[in-house]
């Protein structure tokens, strides 16, 4: 078989598998490159102080306590909204849902939803949210924005994994006497739980990155509150917090210190998604 390949067509295969190579080569290298410049340059800016304590203009300190926790509040928001919402529409619009075009509709918003630029969101969730509803500018407001940006990322991986439930699953439990609803809860969901939680990690991905949306919408005040608390008022997270302290005060090291405590959550974050994909996959096939 390997005979009757021309040298012209070796030779355009091996040009070809060179160059395939050699990309994947570039974009490890962007990516290793990337991860090591921000953690040599931020690890040794990092101290118990700047991580345990609020920034005081009075002593001239910095510390970014108030930032990692208004990121955590603003997380845990932004899950308790999205969740329900997408794994909801997505469970509708598997199960339920009889007009074929109507679910095209819904879903080829949600797929143009996903690709809007943040900073759109932010416009439109300081002008609903917080000027509307008179929010204000307040982690709420910003946790809402947030839940839009995420919803087509839940709904669609939630409904992509519905779908690879076997069909003969749900015939089976209706010849049992089961219920739509009892079929559902009990066979459907039960086999689709790696998509919902896939759909739920790289929505969490997506909100510790957020910084454009979050900056019309959350605010930049560093003060610590309590969860219910910090929702009313406006807080920076980790990447508005790294925009004002390089962009505004020209703190560059506290910038750096920033981003790779973020490198290192979203590394932790890709790991989760990656670990949980495999236990799921693993828990199905036994």
């Amino acid at each position: 078989m390997r005979r009757g390949i021309s040298k012209k067509r070796r030779a355009y295969i091996a040009l070809m598998r060179a160059l395939m190579g050699l990309s994947a080569g570039l974009t490890a290298a962007l990516v290793l490159f990337l991860v090591v410049y921000v953690m040599a340059k931020g690890i040794p800016e990092l101290s118990w102080d700047l991580l345990t304590t609020k920034p005081s203009y009075l002593r001239g300190t910095i510390g970014i306590l108030p930032d990692i926790l208004n990121t955590v509040y603003i997380i845990i928001a932004a899950l308790v909204f999205v969740l329900p919402l997408g794994a909801g529409a997505a469970v509708y619009l598997t199960e339920y849902a009889r007009n074929k075009r109507l679910v095209a509709v819904i879903e080829y918003a949600a797929e143009t939803l996903s690709g809007i630029p943040s900073i759109i969101y932010g416009l439109v969730g300081m002008l609903f949210f917080c000027s509307l509803l008179n929010m204000q500018t307040s982690l709420l407001a910003g946790a809402l924005t947030l839940v839009i940006m995420n919803l087509p990322t839940v709904l669609r991986t939630t409904q992509e994994s519905l779908k690879t439930v076997p069909q003969s699953y749900r015939e089976g439990a209706f010849g049992l006497g089961a219920g739509r609803w009892r079929v559902i809860r009990t066979v459907v969901l039960p086999g689709c739980v790696d998509g919902i939680v896939t759909g739920c990690i790289l929505s969490i991905g997506r909100i510790l990155g957020e910084s454009a949306a979050l900056l019309f919408t959350a605010g930049f005040a560093h003060a610590i509150h309590g969860f219910f608390q910090a929702l009313e008022h406006s807080g920076a997270t980790l990447t508005v917090a790294l925009y004002v302290y390089v962009k505004e005060a020209g703190e560059f090291g506290v910038g750096f210190a920033i981003a790779a405590i973020l490198m290192v959550l979203t590394l932790i974050i890709q790991l989760a998604a990656a670990l949980a994909g495999r236990y799921f996959k693993r828990r199905r096939g036994s």
